[in-house]
């Protein structure tokens, strides 16, 4: 989920840069002194943050990632014969390693894999073992934020390149943030590369509100914790007791919306700035986009893309596609 203006991904597990950087409490400060509150999702995940993530991703309620993993599975021939020989893997948003490991195992003799991910020393982490247990494999990581334009190293071979975009991370995206995040990652891979796109589907609201609201009160901790973060890095002086965790489905925006709610009138100070909260007013902390396949066709589209191949899972809660790059109409 991303807040207005602010395209971060969700559910992928990673430290980013500390909140001390002046560059980070200017956004921080105009987010909450914004009409309505925000603030940007990348503060989900300090350790703690992290590690909360991590049994989100156990839980019953929470399906996208065992959804996702099944089709990965099942379709990994597939996907491997449609993407081809020798191959560069580029993965955008990279985390802690697991799925990229599926589609390893499948591809004939791929050559290189790029990850990219913010948090440098689970990238390192996961490229060390990945060289271990696949030494043919030329591993260049880049820790980068992946939502701005980034370039690849320049060792990475002239091949077929394969970006591969798991988790739902898309829907972290609002469209038009989606949008310029596709023509960016086309431009990347070229216009004989293809990209694997992980996409939460619409669903029954029950099962979305669950997933966010979960019995054990889990993501509302996850949530919550951003407040406790700020409190620890910025000099924030939220009292967590004085906030409640509100996540619901907004039907009209074919999104899930993740808040902070303020249970009372209160004065919070941020860096030793006032902010003003009335009861039931909240800070828009993420929003999670979900698609069906008008929505779907219209983003590929616009992106630059043509769905080649989508697949679900057995209770067709998730979707994985692999897009091709649509060609660039001739000028006459």
């Amino acid at each position: 989920m991303t807040m207005p203006g602010q395209p971060a991904a969700l559910r992928q597990p990673r430290v980013v840069q500390p909140v001390e950087d002046d560059g980070i409490r200017r956004e921080v400060l105009r987010g909450l002194l914004h009409e309505p509150k925000t603030l940007p999702p990348k503060l989900f995940y300090d350790e703690h943050g992290a590690a909360l993530f991590e049994r989100i991703c156990t839980l019953d309620e929470y399906y996208l990632p065992r959804a996702e993993l099944e089709i990965l599975r099942a379709r990994a021939a597939e996907i491997a014969e449609l993407a081809g020989p020798r191959t560069a893997l580029v993965e955008y948003g990279s985390g802690a390693g697991v799925k990229i490991r599926v589609l390893l195992d499948a591809l004939d003799e791929p050559v290189a894999y790029v990850p990219i991910d913010i948090s440098g020393e689970q990238l390192e982490r996961v490229s060390d073992g990945l060289r271990k247990d696949y030494p043919r494999l030329a591993v260049h990581p880049v820790r980068a934020d992946f939502t701005a334009p980034l370039v690849l190293p320049a060792a990475t071979p002239r091949v077929r390149r394969i970006a591969f975009f798991p988790g739902s991370t898309i829907g972290n995206f609002h469209p038009a943030e989606a949008i310029a995040f596709l023509r960016r990652v086309r431009m990347t891979i070229g216009h004989d590369g293809a990209l694997i796109l992980g996409v939460d589907r619409r669903k029954d609201v029950r099962v979305l509100h669950a997933a966010y609201n979960d019995s054990l009160g889990v993501t509302a901790a996850f949530n919550l914790n951003m407040l406790a973060r700020l409190n620890r890095e910025v000099g924030g002086q939220f009292d967590l007791d004085r906030f409640g965790h509100r996540a619901f489905f907004n039907d009209t925006e074919s999104r899930i919306e993740m808040h902070l709610e303020s249970l009372q009138d209160q004065i919070v100070c941020v860096a030793g700035v006032p902010i003003e909260f009335d009861r039931g007013e909240t800070i828009w902390t993420e929003s999670s986009y979900k698609y069906d396949r008008e929505r779907l066709d219209t983003l590929v589209s616009a992106g630059g893309f043509e769905i080649t191949r989508l697949w679900t899972d057995a209770r067709e809660l998730f979707w994985v596609a692999l897009l091709s790059v649509a060609p660039t109409p001739t000028a006459r």
